[in-house]
């Protein structure tokens, strides 16, 4: 194994098809050692053979450190992760990944209701069996397009010890946050991962059906832009200037001419997208830099130029 900073190189030691577009892939050191403890939330990054860097959750067993579990479900017509991370990687492959990494954290409270859509179950999935083993209260209701369409629910019956609730879309119809968040108890911690329109329903909701409760959540996609204008990045290092569209952020744009430039959570919390400004304000729109980091850096997956241009030092 290849350990630089967080990077690890891992041996696919089995491929298994969950569902019909859903594969789950098993990952192990080449020496067969003890890998990197992790706790559920955390997920990887893993850079393909092509120069593609795609974040996938851990949703395999965190008290097992002999491999590590991620599934993708495979988004024809997306940006191409996905399908390469079926059609291109075969079992015995070593690939590159950075991690674990964790934004999502699961804390230790004694109620949970977790809600997870399509492969948002991936990151649930751990924290379901870590409620379990905590003997914590715990409620899933798991949504998706339709029963064939969802991974591991055979997995997580097999848990116990909590209540699970399946509702396919095409025999409940399409889910409404109110009445799934009215399922927590007083205080609890409520975890949502899922289709965007969830979560934010899901989030204007919970201040006033559980206001003693914590709303905990994730997106596997970058958050929408607003109130963005463009502007122009220059690349010092690599000598090009981009433009940055209002509807995009600096990393998409600069993902154009960098396309390894190191990103991961692509929501301004993780800090890995990092980079250090040499000219012009910055609109800072992060959760993560300190107010001395703001002086003279900025993460570009969120953080926009306060006037018309910036010059970066990458």
């Amino acid at each position: 194994m290849r350990r630089k900073g967080f990077d690890l190189d891992l041996v696919v030691s089995s491929i298994t098809r969950e569902v019909e577009d859903v594969v789950s892939f098993t990952l192990r050191r080449p020496d067969g050692g003890a890998l990197p403890a992790w706790i559920p939330g955390a997920h990887l990054d893993v850079f393909l053979p092509s120069g593609i860097q795609r974040q996938y959750s851990l949703c395999g067993d965190p008290a097992d450190r002999s491999c590590y579990r991620v599934a993708v479900r495979r988004i024809d017509g997306g940006g191409g992760g996905s399908v390469a991370m079926h059609s291109e990687v075969a079992e015995g492959d070593v690939l590159t990944f950075r991690g674990p990494r964790n934004a999502f954290t699961f804390i230790d409270v004694e109620s949970y209701l977790l809600i997870a859509g399509g492969i948002g179950i991936t990151p649930i999935l751990p924290m379901v069996r870590e409620a379990a083993r905590r003997g914590a209260d715990w409620t899933l209701v798991y949504t998706g397009r339709s029963r064939a369409t969802m991974p591991f629910v055979a997995e997580l019956d097999a848990i116990g010890g909590g209540r699970l609730e399946l509702r396919p879309d095409d025999e409940y119809g399409p889910p409404e946050a109110a009445e799934l968040v009215r399922r927590a108890k007083p205080g609890a911690a409520i975890y949502v991962c899922g289709p965007p329109a969830l979560i934010d329903a899901a989030r204007a909701v919970q201040p006033g059906l559980n206001p003693t409760g914590s709303l905990h959540s994730e997106r596997f996609s970058a958050p929408p832009v607003v109130g963005g204008r463009p502007f122009d990045v220059h690349l010092a290092r690599a000598g090009v200037t981009v433009t940055v569209g209002a509807d995009e952020s600096a990393l998409a744009a600069i993902r154009r001419a960098v396309p390894a430039v190191r990103y991961s959570c692509q929501q301004g919390f993780c800090g890995s997208c990092k980079h250090r400004v040499l000219d012009g304000g910055v609109e800072h729109r992060d959760t993560k830099l300190r107010p001395a980091e703001r002086e003279t850096d900025m993460l570009i997956c969120v953080s926009r130029a306060a006037g018309d241009s910036l010059t970066l030092d990458l």
